[in-house]
């Protein structure tokens, strides 16, 4: 039986993946632009660039799973990169007969009023959620016609193990662990949802060998929503580390800032998650595969290691 996996990206979800598929014994190439190794015995690497939909149909020819783990470093680059970068994954998945594996996100959703299940409508106004939405509406297209088949797992803001500064509650450890004040997004005392990295893999993994599936979005498990400042004091405390001062930073500062930096006008268009409660349902998603999230304990150790 083929159990050939080709990973695009080698950031921490991408990382974890193929860990978890190597760790099995499936045969697993990561790809990147730059090929550099991840380290991670057993898995390969190729140096290409994805969004050439005849590079990556080709590294994806017999395999059994194309997975989307791909995540623009420049964060003001998105409405560029992602959209040439979506419709190769969409071309070499329907080339290559490989199932197409999505790590997506929260965005799509926009503003909420309650808990995001996988029924509620994608209704972003802003850019990148717009944009977010328009990728798995074209992939879930493509999966209704019988080009391709496709599925999506959305998490929320990724702690765990790698995550480091792309990460709202882990770009905080370097500081936090030398008893510096931490300064957070909105509201500290919001709550929040977060998502170990190893979970939206595990997630990802299942949801891309499971027929029925397929065509579906489904959710990361991920625990009980923390607020800013629970989630800081709980790391913390992974850490040995007395609780420090959480101060939170008002939207109308960031939307400020934004008018003369370019990376606060993206971060203010996406301050609604942080001033507000914002909490993932995984409902459905543990109904249907039976999983469950890492313990919160241990997700707030894994998150420490990056101190040390």
């Amino acid at each position: 039986m083929n159990d050939r996996h080709i990973v695009v990206g080698a950031g921490p979800v991408g990382r974890h993946v193929a860990q978890l598929l190597a760790e099995r014994g499936s045969e697993v190439t990561v790809v990147t632009r730059s090929g550099t190794s991840t380290g991670i015995d057993g898995v390969s690497h190729e140096r290409a660039d994805a969004s050439d939909p005849d590079q990556l149909s080709a590294i994806a020819y017999g395999a059994t799973v194309l997975y989307n783990c791909a995540n623009p470093g420049v964060y003001t680059s998105w409405s560029k990169v992602w959209p040439p970068l979506a419709a190769s994954f969409l071309e070499a998945a329907e080339r290559s007969g490989a199932v197409l594996a999505i790590a997506g996100n929260l965005y799509p959703y926009g503003p909420v009023n309650g808990p995001m299940a996988e029924g509620l409508p994608d209704a972003a106004t802003d850019t990148k959620g717009i944009l977010r939405a328009r990728m798995w509406a074209d992939a879930k297209s493509a999966h209704g016609s019988g080009r391709i088949r496709a599925v999506e797992v959305r998490g929320s803001d990724y702690v765990g193990l790698g995550v480091g500064d792309g990460g709202h509650l882990s770009r905080q450890v370097p500081s936090i662990a030398k008893g510096k004040r931490a300064w957070v997004i909105g509201s500290a005392d919001e709550p929040h949802s977060f998502t170990d990295v190893l979970d939206m893999a595990r997630m990802l993994i299942a949801a891309a060998e499971d027929d029925t599936a397929h065509g579906q979005i489904w959710h990361a498990p991920t625990n009980p929503p923390r607020t800013q400042r629970e989630a800081i004091t709980d790391v913390l405390a992974a850490m040995g580390k007395p609780p420090v001062g959480v101060t939170g930073i008002p939207s109308g500062v960031i939307r400020t800032a934004g008018i003369f930096s370019p990376l606060m006008r993206e971060l203010s268009a996406m301050s609604y998650q942080w001033i507000r409660p914002y909490v993932l349902n995984d409902v459905a998603s543990r109904a249907h595969f039976g999983v469950v999230p890492t313990p919160w304990d241990e997700v707030c150790r894994r998150t420490a290691k990056l101190s040390r």
